[in-house]
């Protein structure tokens, strides 16, 4: 799968809803009914980072929600690209972008989000012909006001930026041209998962899901 046809399905994933969930899943158990209740809330679209023990087992209780369409987070090696696909994900977000992570994802037919931080990373994506990327981690790397700079002479490429984003910055980000959609965790806090509160993660979704239209 060319760089060109990854972009394209990325996009797609992108446009689904403004906000993707940036998921930790510490509790097998809480997979499925987590899925189910940020799709009812609108966003289908949900990143499950490859940091737990249970991630991969994560990802394939959720491939199986309806109107789900789940991807693995945190992909730094061939070999986690590898078993990204296999446990059914649909697509694969990176911190960062390495040749050997780029070949996998091409050879396993794993649409990418390439992680970039800097003109010469994104320019360099670019190259590659990835034209929607992953800005990370945003705050720290220059928020909103760096996007929306990047944008003037890098109009070519579309960003799901992801780190340090909440409900009070997201429309900063939103509002820009160069921007599908923000990554970020607030809609599904430790502590709602603790309690097994999926309504009450429904609404945050909804919260989320409701920021395109302010």
């Amino acid at each position: 799968m060319t760089p060109a046809a990854q972009s394209k399905i990325a996009a797609d994933i992108c446009r689904l809803a403004p906000v993707v969930p940036v998921i930790v899943v510490e509790d097998l158990a809480h997979a499925a009914p987590l899925a189910r209740a940020l799709v009812a809330g609108g966003l289908p679209a949900l990143e499950v980072t490859l940091r737990t023990p249970c991630a991969l087992d994560a990802i394939r209780a959720m491939a199986q929600v309806e109107g789900g369409v789940v991807g693995a987070g945190t992909l730094l090696t061939p070999a986690d690209v590898k078993a990204a696909k296999a446990a059914g994900a649909m697509f694969g977000v990176s911190p960062g972008a390495t040749e050997r992570l780029l070949d996998a994802c091409a050879e396993y037919e794993l649409p990418l989000l390439p992680g970039a931080a800097t003109a010469s990373e994104i320019m360099a994506l670019l190259e590659k012909g990835y034209t929607v990327q992953k800005f990370f981690p945003a705050e720290q790397a220059g928020g909103a006001g760096y996007l929306k700079s990047i944008g003037s002479p890098i109009p070519q490429v579309k960003f799901c930026p992801t780190g340090g984003i909440s409900l009070k910055n997201a429309r900063d980000y939103l509002g820009l041209a160069n921007i599908f959609c923000v990554g970020g965790s607030w809609v599904a806090p430790k502590d709602k998962l603790a309690q097994g509160d999926w309504a009450g993660i429904t609404a945050l979704a909804a919260e989320a899901a409701a920021l395109r239209h302010a």
